[in-house]
Formats: structure tokens, C-alpha cells, sequence
């Protein structure tokens, strides 16, 4: 009995520290990884503020010289979900690797650049391309999963929107917008919409993606 008392303020200092590194989301980061970018919001409608961590790997080695002379970092980046209870931080998803690097080399076009956006506790993955358009991949929280229930994208030449296109992986449905109007300049497209069905029989984890740019979203 005296030894176990003995032993009671340790484990009770054990539980405390562990508790206070999960205050923490820096502390969910593995090792070999950095924070990259952070973003909170509430992501399971609780009301409390969860956050979304995109991670990047510190391997040297993936540290190059591109085709213009200049040393870049090509390491990957990945995802890390953290939901609050309000007291500390509980991992919901992660995913190391499935993004490629901010320095890829886009040939004749800059990389897209990748950000967050957290939203009717949902998790968007946005990728941007300046004038060429954007692609977006929806993601929300459910057998207990982030699982992509939509995608939206569109294809621009300059200001003019020639494409637009929406899945919605719930109801398997795809949306095509394409422009008809020659002459648009930009907000005086004329979209001649296509309904069609889709197939799918399992939705996608975002924790089974092996690499967001192989993602072929217009097989479905």
C-alpha cells in the first residue's frame, strides 16, 4: 500500500505533463517535419476552435538546385487535424505527405499555391493558379474520417471563366458549366449547364491520399 502511494504522485505528474503537451498542436508535429502554415476553426460544431496544421518534412537531402541555378526546398508537405475538447488537443486525421512542395517546378507556369479555409465545419482543400483558376476539394468529418464529399473547379483564360465544374459526392451528381459567349471578357460568360451521374462506391479519406496532384477528379 506505502508503495503505491509512493508511486501515486508520479503517474499523477505523468498524466498532467501529458495533458500539457496536448495543449499544444505544435506538440502533434513528428519528428522530421516543421510547421508550415496553421489555421483554426470549428471544424465538428461544438463551438470550439480546432486546428489544421500543413506540415512540411526537413530532409536536406530533398534541398536542390531547380533548373534556374537556385537552391529550393522540395520537401513534401502533409496535414495534421486537431480537434479541441476544450481543454487540450486530440488528433482527429493526419496525413504527412500528400502534398508536394511549394517550389515545385511548374514548367512555363508558376505552382499552384495551396491554403486552408475552414468553414460550416468543413475543411477545404483550395489550390490556386492565378488567372489559369483554381480547384477546391471539400472534406468533412464523419465515420470517423475526413472524407472528400466535393470538388469545384474551374478553368480560366485570364478573366474569362471558360469551365466551371461541381461534384457532389453525397448525391453523385457532377455539374459542368461551359462558357458559350466567344466574345466574354470577363462576367459576361453565358454557361450552358450538364447534369450528369457519377460513380463511386466508397468516398475518399483524407488520409489515404497519397498525392493530391494525382488526383483525377474528371474520371468520375
Amino acid at each position: 500500500m506505502n508503495k503505491i502511494l509512493k508511486t501515486f504522485p508520479f503517474v499523477l505528474l505523468s498524466i498532467i505533463a501529458c495533458k500539457a503537451q496536448n495543449n499544444e498542436p505544435s506538440n502533434f508535429i513528428p519528428n522530421g517535419y516543421t510547421e508550415f502554415e496553421k489555421y483554426f476553426g470549428d471544424l465538428n460544431q461544438d463551438g470550439l476552435e480546432d486546428c489544421v496544421m500543413i506540415i512540411k518534412k526537413s530532409d536536406p537531402t530533398n534541398i536542390v538546385t531547380n533548373r534556374f541555378g537556385k537552391k529550393v526546398d522540395r520537401n513534401r508537405r502533409g496535414i495534421i487535424v486537431l480537434f479541441n475538447n476544450g481543454n487540450d488537443y486530440q488528433l482527429a486525421d493526419k496525413n504527412y505527405e500528400c502534398f508536394s512542395s511549394e517550389n515545385e517546378d511548374g514548367g512555363v507556369y508558376f505552382p499552384p499555391e495551396l491554403w486552408i479555409e475552414i468553414k460550416n465545419e468543413k475543411l477545404y482543400v483550395n489550390y490556386t493558379h492565378g488567372r489559369y483558376g483554381y480547384w477546391e476539394y471539400t472534406f468533412r468529418f464523419q465515420n470517423s474520417n475526413f472524407e472528400l464529399v466535393g470538388f469545384d473547379s474551374t478553368s480560366n483564360h485570364g478573366p474569362v471563366t471558360n469551365k466551371k465544374t461541381s461534384i457532389n459526392f453525397l448525391t453523385k451528381k457532377k455539374l459542368i458549366k461551359e462558357n458559350t459567349n466567344e466574345n466574354a471578357e470577363g462576367g459576361d460568360e453565358i454557361f450552358n449547364e450538364t447534369w450528369s451521374n457519377i460513380e463511386i462506391k466508397h468516398l475518399i479519406k483524407i488520409s489515404d491520399i497519397k498525392d493530391f496532384d494525382e488526383l483525377e477528379m474528371y474520371n468520375f
